[in-house]
Protein backbone atom coordinates (compact mmCIF):
# COMPACT_ATOMS: atom_id res chain seq x y z
CA UNK A 1 0.00 0.00 0.00
CA UNK A 2 3.08 2.32 0.38
CA UNK A 3 2.15 4.18 3.55
CA UNK A 4 4.39 6.39 5.65
CA UNK A 5 4.05 8.20 8.97
CA UNK A 6 5.90 10.94 10.88
CA UNK A 7 5.74 10.50 14.65
CA UNK A 8 6.68 13.00 17.34
CA UNK A 9 8.52 11.13 20.10
CA UNK A 10 8.76 12.86 23.51
CA UNK A 11 10.95 11.42 26.24
CA UNK A 12 10.50 12.96 29.69
CA UNK A 13 13.35 12.96 32.19
CA UNK A 14 13.66 14.71 35.54
CA UNK A 15 15.66 17.53 33.95
CA UNK A 16 14.23 17.97 30.45
CA UNK A 17 12.03 16.77 27.62
CA UNK A 18 13.78 15.28 24.60
CA UNK A 19 11.78 15.60 21.38
CA UNK A 20 12.65 14.00 18.08
CA UNK A 21 10.69 12.67 15.11
CA UNK A 22 10.49 9.17 13.66
CA UNK A 23 9.88 8.74 9.94
CA UNK A 24 8.54 5.28 9.08
CA UNK A 25 8.24 3.97 5.52
CA UNK A 26 6.11 0.86 4.97
CA UNK A 27 7.85 -2.28 3.75
CA UNK A 28 6.57 -5.79 3.20
CA UNK A 29 6.97 -7.03 6.80
CA UNK A 30 8.01 -3.92 8.76
CA UNK A 31 8.94 -0.25 8.38
CA UNK A 32 12.23 1.36 7.44
CA UNK A 33 12.76 3.95 10.16
CA UNK A 34 14.80 7.13 10.59
CA UNK A 35 15.19 9.55 13.49
CA UNK A 36 15.07 13.30 12.76
CA UNK A 37 15.68 16.17 15.20
CA UNK A 38 13.65 18.57 13.09
CA UNK A 39 10.95 18.30 10.45
CA UNK A 40 12.08 18.91 6.86
CA UNK A 41 10.63 22.07 5.34
CA UNK A 42 9.96 22.41 1.63
CA UNK A 43 12.99 23.79 -0.25
CA UNK A 44 14.89 24.65 2.95
CA UNK A 45 18.16 23.34 4.41
CA UNK A 46 19.05 19.68 4.67
CA UNK A 47 18.04 17.94 7.90
CA UNK A 48 20.14 15.41 9.79
CA UNK A 49 18.56 11.95 9.69
CA UNK A 50 19.74 8.77 11.44
CA UNK A 51 18.79 5.26 10.31
CA UNK A 52 17.12 3.26 13.09
CA UNK A 53 16.14 -0.36 13.51
CA UNK A 54 13.04 -1.56 11.68
CA UNK A 55 9.69 -0.79 13.37
CA UNK A 56 6.50 -2.83 13.30
CA UNK A 57 3.76 -1.98 10.81
CA UNK A 58 1.31 -1.20 13.67
CA UNK A 59 3.02 2.22 14.02
CA UNK A 60 1.55 3.29 10.68
CA UNK A 61 -1.96 3.35 12.19
CA UNK A 62 -1.41 4.55 15.76
CA UNK A 63 -2.46 8.13 16.52
CA UNK A 64 -0.99 8.35 20.05
CA UNK A 65 0.74 5.83 22.26
CA UNK A 66 2.41 5.76 25.69
CA UNK A 67 5.56 3.64 25.44
CA UNK A 68 6.44 1.11 28.14
CA UNK A 69 9.36 1.42 30.58
CA UNK A 70 9.32 5.25 30.60
CA UNK A 71 10.45 5.43 26.96
CA UNK A 72 8.12 8.34 26.28
CA UNK A 73 5.02 9.26 24.35
CA UNK A 74 4.48 9.06 20.59
CA UNK A 75 1.99 11.09 18.57
CA UNK A 76 1.35 11.00 14.82
CA UNK A 77 1.83 14.43 13.25
CA UNK A 78 1.65 13.54 9.56
CA UNK A 79 1.06 10.54 7.32
CA UNK A 80 0.18 9.57 3.80
CA UNK A 81 1.28 7.50 0.85
CA UNK A 82 4.57 7.45 -1.05
CA UNK A 83 6.15 6.25 -4.26
CA UNK A 84 9.79 5.44 -4.89
CA UNK A 85 11.83 7.63 -7.22
CA UNK A 86 15.25 6.22 -6.30
CA UNK A 87 15.52 2.90 -4.50
CA UNK A 88 18.59 0.83 -5.33
CA UNK A 89 19.62 -2.02 -3.06
CA UNK A 90 22.90 -1.08 -1.39
CA UNK A 91 22.69 2.54 -2.55
CA UNK A 92 23.27 5.41 -0.12
CA UNK A 93 20.49 7.43 -1.76
CA UNK A 94 16.74 7.02 -1.42
CA UNK A 95 14.16 9.23 -3.12
CA UNK A 96 10.50 9.19 -2.12
CA UNK A 97 7.56 11.25 -3.28
CA UNK A 98 5.52 11.85 -0.12
CA UNK A 99 1.85 12.75 -0.25
CA UNK A 100 0.95 14.08 3.18
CA UNK A 101 -0.33 17.24 4.83
CA UNK A 102 2.99 18.74 5.99
CA UNK A 103 5.45 16.55 4.14
CA UNK A 104 4.38 16.80 0.54
CA UNK A 105 7.04 16.58 -2.16
CA UNK A 106 10.23 14.75 -3.03
CA UNK A 107 12.13 13.59 0.05
CA UNK A 108 15.71 12.67 -0.79
CA UNK A 109 17.70 10.76 1.83
CA UNK A 110 21.45 10.55 1.31
CA UNK A 111 23.50 8.94 4.08
CA UNK A 112 22.67 10.99 7.22
CA UNK A 113 20.79 13.90 5.63
CA UNK A 114 17.45 14.47 3.96
CA UNK A 115 15.99 17.27 1.88
CA UNK A 116 12.38 18.01 0.89
CA UNK A 117 11.77 19.64 -2.49
CA UNK A 118 8.74 20.40 -4.60
CA UNK A 119 7.71 17.77 -7.15
CA UNK A 120 7.48 18.91 -10.75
Amino acid sequence: MNRWVLLEHKIHSTQSIDIHYDLLIEGEVDCDTWKLYEIPTLDKCMVKIIKQSQHRLIWLTRLEYELSNSRGFVKRIDHGTFSYVVHKQGSKELGLILNGNSLNGLLTIYENFCHLTKCN
